[in-house]
């Protein structure tokens, strides 16, 4: 390291040097002219000097012969650094007055240290640079100087002279400037006032508010005037402003420039709003700390909502899988109680409390079935049977069956649309939505009350139909179930259509009644919605998508009963041992011919050997061995156009991408089956007529 002292009029030329000399470890001192630097340099002699020439009170020429003829001061290096003095001439002069280096400014930094090196190198080796000039040419000398000051002062002259012409000239656009300046300012204040996103500064010291913008106010709730009272400490959420505080405190000492963080703020109405805020120090001229901070949020509450509303989706999602997995199981287990339990009830020789032990296992059977059907509903794998309907007519169809179920303690009121409005549905499901709305209304209302049920039609926007799962933008018909009792709790609502999610005691609910509901208008494309205040009451939408009304049809007249023997003969079908030997039984028992297989492959084998002789195809749908019973239907169909099909399944599963739909033709039989709905099944496919085509 070395002490050099550096001589410039103009702060920023020193502040260059200062960064470039220091940067390398070497020690500076300043000066602002040559008279300076002579006093200075005298005080303590440096090891180098580098010297402007074009100064006040005394210049780098003059400075340079006082330099050389100091004893103490003309060993040591002196270098020229100049961009005024820039001509061969001038260079010359600086030498023959004893200049070690003569550097054009600006100069690259390597050159010009590479420079410094050089010179340093030559004074180490003792080599100091004289005076060129002989003393007898000193007149010569001064004469050349004196030649580039007056050169230098008519240059300088000359260029005031054109700055005086240009600013004369440029009054009138001084003034457009300053007019366009104005203009820029009141556009910023424009752009800060109306920006889409709220926009504050503040101290960061006392984390008072400065500015604020409306946008702003609007997000966190109070008037601008009330906010500049507070400070953002006053409005943050308890539960994050700890956080935040630590990053303020940070960025306050400097160790952070600005940072971002997703918070909450309690407005003025106490409602909570989510906000994604980036708070920035504002650097101020002459360095050190900031003292004010800028802080630009965005309301991000919709956004939270929506995320919040897809873990939910997915959670729900996740639960229906597993429900319906189980659910499918579940199935299979009680299709053989049952069929063995209607065995056994055949069996005239037990005794009586055997009998009854049999009778309430068939009744538990039941009861296990219906639980798996509502876990179906839930997970939206059961096989639906869709038609056109009218929700006017099954509302108005439903209502006596609701005011008995409802009680006298409960007016039920309909509120129907001028119109008929008229969805693609299973009946059979939207009568369980609007029995599980409405049971789930009467419990709410302990003490009596209202229902009212009202059916209408409305728009659903693309983003209203992204807070649905399976549904998108059109035209729906909206059932709305509407109580008056006691409301449900802000807390609880996330939950409500969870399976097993129950807020009545132990043993008076399953808490898949809701749950089934949302399994079911999620299955059919649509979505739910519920509103709810604690002692008001509570209403749930279930949206629908609209159909045209169907062209008016002939009922079909129903065919007269037959007997459930037969002696056809049946494919059976069936991956499950146990539900295909009791099926096997129920058959065979009445008079058919039945032939097995476990799975596609082997149903496949048995048909060629035995194709002319069977009848009828009695298949599961989802099978291992990659052939599902529909896969499998549709290859024996076109072999045997003739050929009758049943499908049975504990659930319905995704086939090609699709969920598995019947149409009112479809020859379906659901598990958990019992011996006679197998057999009535049977011979109703069997009996059908030749040319109602069967369904694959």
């Amino acid at each position: 390291m070395i002490r050099i002292v550096i001589v410039d009029d103009k702060e920023e030329n020193l502040y260059l040097l200062r960064a470039l000399l220091t940067g390398h470890g070497h020690e500076v001192i300043e000066a602002r002219h040559g008279a300076e630097a002579l006093v200075k340099a005298r005080q303590s002699p440096p090891e180098l000097i580098i010297s402007d020439l074009l100064m006040p009170v005394m210049d780098g020429y003059t400075l340079l012969r006082h330099w050389k003829a100091d004893d103490r001061l003309k060993q040591i290096p002196f270098i020229v650094y100049t961009a005024t003095y820039t001509e061969p001439r001038d260079e010359k002069l600086a030498l023959d007055l004893g200049a070690d280096a003569f550097i054009l400014k600006p100069a690259e930094p390597e050159s010009f240290l590479a420079r410094l090196r050089e010179v340093l190198a030559k004074s180490e080796s003792h080599e100091p640079t004289p005076a060129r000039a002989p003393e007898g040419e000193e007149r010569v000398v001064l004469k050349e100087y004196s030649e580039a000051l007056v050169r230098k002062l008519e240059e300088k002259t000359l260029q005031l002279e054109q700055k005086n012409r240009e600013l004369q000239a440029n009054i009138t656009e001084c003034k457009q400037v300053e007019a366009a300046l104005r203009e820029s300012e009141e556009r910023l204040r424009a752009i800060f006032e109306q920006a889409p996103l709220g926009i504050a500064e503040g101290h960061i010291a006392s984390a008072d508010y400065v500015q604020i913008n409306q946008r702003y106010a609007d997000i966190v709730g109070y008037p601008i005037e009330e906010l500049k009272k507070m400070t953002f400490r006053d409005i943050t959420h308890p539960e994050d402003l700890d956080k935040d505080l630590e990053l303020f405190l940070q960025l306050s000492q400097g160790k952070l420039r600005f940072y971002t963080i997703e918070k909450r703020y309690l407005r003025k109405d106490r409602a909570v709003v989510w906000v994604n805020i980036t708070v920035s120090a504002i650097a101020r001229e002459g360095g050190g700390k900031p003292q004010y901070c800028m802080a630009v949020i965005e309301d991000i509450t919709e956004k939270k909502r929506l995320e919040a509303q897809l873990r939910q989706s997915q959670k729900m999602e996740a639960i229906g899988q597993l429900s319906g997995g189980i659910a499918h199981d579940f199935n299979n287990i009680l299709t053989v109680i049952k069929g063995r339990v209607s065995l056994l009830q055949s069996t005239p020789d037990f005794t009586a409390e055997v009998t009854e032990s049999v009778g309430e296992i068939a009744d538990a059977a039941n009861r296990a079935a219906a639980l798996t059907r509502q876990l179906l509903a839930f997970s939206r794998r059961q096989v639906m049977q869709q038609q056109d309907l009218d929700l006017h007519e099954l509302v108005r169809g439903m209502s006596v069956l609701l005011r008995r179920l409802l009680g006298e303690q409960i007016s039920v009121g309909l509120e129907f649309s001028d119109t008929p409005i008229w969805t693609h549905a299973d009946r059979a499901l939207l009568e369980q939505v609007l029995l599980n709305l409405a049971i789930n209304a009467r419990d709410a209302m302990p003490q009596g009350g209202q229902l009212e049920i009202s059916i209408a039609s409305r728009d659903v926007t693309a983003d209203e139909a992204a807070r649905w799962t399976q549904a998108t933008a059109g035209r729906f018909a909206v059932l709305s179930v509407r109580d008056t009792g006691t409301g449900i709790a802000a807390d609880v609502l996330p939950h409500i259509f969870e399976p097993f999610f129950t807020t009545k005691d132990v043993g008076e609910g399953t808490g898949l009644g809701l749950a089934t509901v949302y399994g079911i208008v999620q299955q059919h494309s649509g979505g739910i919605e519920v509103e709810s205040t604690i002692g008001f009451g509570t209403v749930f939408h279930v949206f629908l998508p609209l159909v045209e009304a169907p062209m008016p049809t002939e009922k079909p007249t129903e065919a007269k009963a037959r007997p459930v023997s037969g002696t056809e003969t049946i494919l059976l079908v069936e991956d499950e041992l146990a539900v295909q030997q009791i099926a096997q039984l129920v058959l065979q028992r009445l008079g058919y011919r039945v032939l097995t297989a476990d799975d596609g492959r082997a149903a496949l084998d048995v048909w060629r050997k035995h194709r002319d002789a069977i009848h009828l195809l009695l298949t599961d749908l989802v099978m291992p061995a990659g052939i599902s019973g529909q896969e499998l239907a549709k290859q024996l169909i076109a072999e045997k156009p003739a050929l009758r099909i049943i499908y049975t399944s504990g659930y319905s599963a995704s086939i090609a991408g699709k969920d598995f739909q019947l149409d009112g033709k479809a020859n379906f039989l659901g598990k958990p089956y019992d011996p006679l709905q197998l057999s009535a099944m049977v011979r109703k496919t069997l009996d059908a007529k030749p040319n109602k085509p069967p369904f694959v």
